[in-house]
C-alpha cells in the first residue's frame, strides 16, 4: 500500500527524498507552525507517502518534558489538568520529538485511553491508561490509510486535534488531558474517499504521484537500494543536509511571531475563499496561518502575494468538493484572476518583489536542503545524479497539478468508446450521461447483523442504543452500570463490605449490548443490453444507479458492480469502499447486444460467495437494475433451457443463500410484461419501479426488503 520504512536502522533522511515537492513543503510548513492544522496526503500506492512523513520526525526540535509524566507536560507550562499532576519541581527529560502511528484496526480505547472501571467503582480512583493521543502530545500523530479508519475514530481524532485535548467519559467518570500534535494522514483515493466534512478538518492537502521520468525513477531506485544495503552509511551521507534543514526550521519558528499579515494579503485570502465558495471560515484561517508560515520559511517578516497563492493551492483543493464523486482540485487561472483583482495599491510592494513579478533570487529554496528529493518520483537528485531542475522562488517547491477529476454525475455525454465486439451482440451504442441524482429510499438487509459500523441495516455495534447487558467477551467495552451493580449487590455481605464503597469483582462486570446500524456490501447488477439502450431510458437508469451509489456512500457501504450485455457478464468494479470508482465506471458504461440475465446473476452469486469468505460479518444487499427481459440461445422464453428459465434458476440459487435482493424495474411503455416482478419473486426480494425508488415519491410505499421476505416466509409457513 505504502512504502515500508526500516524499523531496525536509521530513518530514511528527509533530504534524500526525490521530488515530492508539495508534500515536503506542506510537512515543513507544519513543522514551522503546527497551528496550520496538519496534512492529508493523497496518492497512489507506492509513492513514498509514508517514507516522507516518517522522515520528518528526525527534523523536529527536541522537547523538554516533566520527568515521569506520561502525558509529556512541558516543565515551563505543565497542563494543570494533567492526570499525573500536579507537577512540582522535579527532573526534566530532554527527548526527541515522538512520531506515533495509529493503526487502521485500532480500538477506541487504544486511541483515547482506557479507564479501569473496576477500580473506579470499588476504590473511587481514576486509574487511567493513556492512549495514542497522549503519546502523541507535542509530537506527530501519523495515520496511514486514514480513509479506512472507522468514522467514530476519525471523529475522535479530529476533535482532539481541533481542541488540543482528549476527553474520556465512562459512566460518570471523566479524564481529560492535553493532546496537541501535528496530524498527518495518508490515503489512496482508490480505496475510498474521506467525507467532505472530515477533509475540511485537515489544514492542508497534497496530491502525490510517481514520476514518469526514467532518470528520476532510476535515482529513486538507486537511493533506496543504497539505503537498504547500509542504512547507517546512507544516513551519514545526508547528515549535513539534515542538520542544515533542521536549523532552518528552528530559524523559521523563531521568526514566525514577527511575521505581519497585512490588509492586502488578508483581503486576497478572504476574496479567494469567497470566489471558490468554500464553506465556513476554517479555510480563511488556515490560509492565513499557511501564508504566514510560508513567509517565515522564506525568511521574511511580511506576507507576499506568492505566499497567498501557494497557501491557496495547499489549503483549498480538498475544500472544493461539492459532491462525493468530485475529486479535489483548484482552477489556477481563476485563482490568479482573483489575486490580480484584489491586489490593491494601498501598500508598498512586499519585500523581495521590488514591486514587480520578479521574485527574490534568494528565496527559500536558494539551494537549501528544503529541496531534497524522495524515494518515489519527483525531481532529479541534488547530488550523485542528473542535474537538478531549479525550484520556484519564495515557497521553495512548485505546485503539483491535481489529477484529472472523474466524470461527474452532471456530465451530459461521455466520449464514445471504441466498439467492442461481442459474440452475437447487436451494435454497441455509446455511453450516455446520467440524469440528476436524487434521494433514494433506504433499502435494508433483514435481520440483525454484526458488521462494521454504518448507517444501513440493524446490527449489534459498539455504538447505538443500549438493548441489554452481557458478560464481557475479552476486554470490557461499554460498561452497563446498572447490570454491574445488580450483579455485585447480592454478594456484599459475603465479601465483607465495610463503609459505603461497593465491593466489585471482575465477575460482576457487565458490558452493554448496543444496537445501531451497519454498513453492507451493496452489489449492483446492471442490465446494459440493447433493450436498455434508448438514450432517455438509459440516462434515467444511470441516474437511479448513481443515486443508489450516493446513498451507499452516505451509509458507509462497500459497493461492487456487475454489468451484463452481449453474451456474458463483467465484474466492472470489484467490491470496494470507493463509490467514486463506481460512479466513474457507470459513466463510461456503453449499451447494446443481447440480455444475458442469467450470466449476470451467476456472476453475482460467485462474487458474493468469495466476499462471504473474505468478510463473513458484512452482509450483502443485491440490487438488480433491469427490465427483466432475458435473451440468448439455445431455447426461448420460459421453455426448459431457455434464457428466462436459466435466469429463474440463477435467481433461486441466490435466494437459497439468503441473499437480500431488490429489483429496480426499468420497464417502460404502455405494454409491460412484468418480468422484473417475476425475477424479484424468484429472488425472494422486492421489486420497485424507478419512480418508487425516490424517497419523496408519492408512490413510494412503506415497504422494505425485510417486510417482503417476511411475507414470503409467511406464505411458506401457510
Amino acid at each position: 500500500m505504502t512504502t515500508a520504512h526500516n524499523t531496525t536502522g536509521p530513518q530514511y533522511p528527509f533530504t534524500a527524498v526525490v521530488g515530492m515537492d508539495d508534500l515536503r513543503l506542506a510537512l515543513l510548513l507544519n513543522a514551522v507552525s503546527p497551528a496550520v492544522g496538519g496534512v492529508l496526503v493523497r496518492g497512489e500506492k507506492g509513492t513514498a507517502k509514508s517514507t516522507a512523513v516518517r522522515a520528518l520526525s528526525a527534523l523536529m526540535p527536541a522537547v523538554d518534558v516533566v520527568g515521569g509524566c506520561r502525558f509529556a507536560c512541558a516543565p515551563t507550562a505543565p497542563d494543570p489538568g494533567c492526570p499525573d499532576g500536579p507537577h512540582g519541581t522535579g527532573p526534566v527529560e530532554h527527548r526527541p520529538t515522538r512520531m506515533v502511528e495509529l493503526p487502521v484496526g485500532a480500538s477506541e480505547d487504544r486511541l483515547v485511553g482506557a479507564l479501569d472501571i473496576e477500580r473506579a467503582l470499588s476504590e473511587g480512583v481514576k486509574a487511567f491508561e493513556p492512549g495514542l493521543l497522549a503519546d502523541a502530545h507535542r509530537g506527530i500523530l501519523y495515520v496511514d490509510e486514514v480513509n479506512l479508519l472507522h468514522d467514530h475514530l476519525v471523529d475522535l481524532l479530529l476533535d482532539a486535534a481541533a481542541m488540543g485535548a482528549s476527553y474520556v467519559e465512562r459512566e460518570g467518570v471523566s479524564v481529560r488531558h492535553a493532546a496537541r500534535f501535528l496530524l498527518v494522514g495518508t490515503m489512496n483515493p482508490e480505496e475510498g474517499e474521506l467525507r467532505p466534512q472530515l477533509l475540511d478538518r485537515f489544514g492542508l492537502t497534497v496530491e502525490v504521484a510517481a514520476s514518469r521520468e526514467p532518470d528520476q525513477r532510476m535515482e529513486v531506485v538507486r537511493r533506496r537500494l543504497a539505503y537498504d544495503a547500509d542504512p547507517a552509511g546512507f544516513a551519514a551521507r545526508w547528515a549535513g543536509d539534515e542538520d542544515e534543514l533542521r536549523g532552518r526550521i528552528a530559524e523559521a519558528r523563531e521568526l514566525l511571531p514577527r511575521v505581519t499579515l497585512g490588509d492586502r494579503a488578508l483581503r486576497q485570502i478572504a476574496a479567494t475563499c469567497a470566489a471558490f465558495e468554500v464553506d465556513g471560515m476554517r479555510a480563511d484561517i488556515v490560509m492565513a496561518r499557511t501564508a504566514t508560515a510560508l513567509a517565515a520559511w522564506a525568511g521574511r517578516t511580511d506576507v507576499a502575494e506568492e505566499d497567498v497563492r501557494q497557501a491557496a493551492l495547499l489549503a483549498l483543493p480538498h475544500r472544493r468538493r461539492r459532491n462525493p464523486f468530485d475529486a479535489p482540485g483548484l482552477d489556477e487561472d481563476k485563482l490568479d484572476e482573483t489575486l490580480e483583482e484584489f491586489r490593491g495599491t494601498d501598500e508598498d510592494p512586499a519585500p523581495g518583489t521590488d514591486g514587480d513579478d520578479d521574485p527574490d533570487p534568494d528565496g527559500p529554496d536558494g539551494g537549501g536542503p528544503g529541496g531534497g528529493d524522495g524515494p518515489e518520483g519527483g525531481h532529479p537528485p541534488q547530488e550523485g545524479g542528473p542535474e537538478e531542475a531549479p525550484l520556484p522562488p519564495e515557497t521553495g517547491l512548485p505546485h503539483q497539478q491535481d489529477g484529472e477529476a472523474p466524470p461527474t454525475p452532471q456530465a451530459p455525454e461521455q466520449p464514445e468508446p471504441e466498439p467492442r465486439p461481442q459474440g452475437g451482440a447487436a451494435g454497441e451504442k455509446p455511453a450516455v450521461g446520467a440524469t440528476e441524482p436524487f434521494r433514494t429510499r433506504r433499502l435494508d438487509v433483514p435481520g440483525l447483523g454484526e458488521g462494521a459500523d454504518g448507517r444501513r441495516s440493524r446490527a449489534r455495534t459498539a455504538h447505538g442504543r443500549t438493548t441489554g447487558a452481557r458478560r464481557p467477551r475479552g476486554a470490557l467495552g461499554k460498561l452497563h452500570l446498572a447490570a454491574t451493580v445488580q450483579a455485585a449487590a447480592p454478594h456484599q455481605k459475603a465479601r465483607g463490605r465495610r463503609g459505603t464503597g461497593l465491593v466489585v469483582r471482575r465477575d460482576d462486570l457487565r458490558e452493554a449490548v448496543r444496537e445501531g446500524r451497519e454498513g453492507n456490501l451493496v452489489l449492483f447488477v446492471v442490465d446494459a443490453s440493447g433493450s436498455m439502450a434508448a438514450r432517455k431510458r438509459m440516462s434515467a437508469v444511470k441516474g437511479a444507479v448513481l443515486s443508489l451509489l450516493l446513498d451507499a456512500y452516505q451509509r458507509r457501504d462497500k459497493i461492487g458492480m456487475i454489468t451484463f450485455r452481449g453474451s456474458d457478464a463483467d465484474l466492472a468494479l470489484p467490491p470496494t469502499s470507493s463509490v467514486e470508482a463506481g460512479a466513474a465506471r457507470l459513466a463510461q458504461l456503453p449499451t447494446g447486444g443481447r440480455t444475458p440475465l442469467s450470466e449476470g446473476l451467476l456472476k453475482a452469486h460467485e462474487v458474493l460467495r468469495i466476499e462471504r469468505m473474505r468478510d463473513p460479518s458484512r452482509r450483502a444487499l443485491l440490487v438488480v437494475v433491469t427490465d427483466g427481459r432475458a435473451t440468448g440461445a439455445p431455447g426461448a422464453g420460459r421453455a426448459a433451457g431457455g434464457p428466462l428459465a436459466r435466469a429463474s434458476r440463477a435467481a433461486r440459487l441466490l435466494a437459497a443463500d439468503g441473499t437480500a435482493a431488490v429489483v429496480v424495474d426499468c420497464e417502460a411503455g404502455p405494454v409491460r410484461l412484468g418480468l422484473a416482478g417475476e425475477l424479484a419473486r424468484d429472488l425472494q426480494g422486492t421489486a420497485i419501479t424507478l419512480d418508487e425508488l425516490r424517497a419523496d415519491s408519492v408512490s413510494a410505499l412503506v415497504r422494505t426488503v425485510q417486510g417482503t421476505r417476511a411475507t414470503h416466509g409467511n406464505r411458506k409457513a401457510a
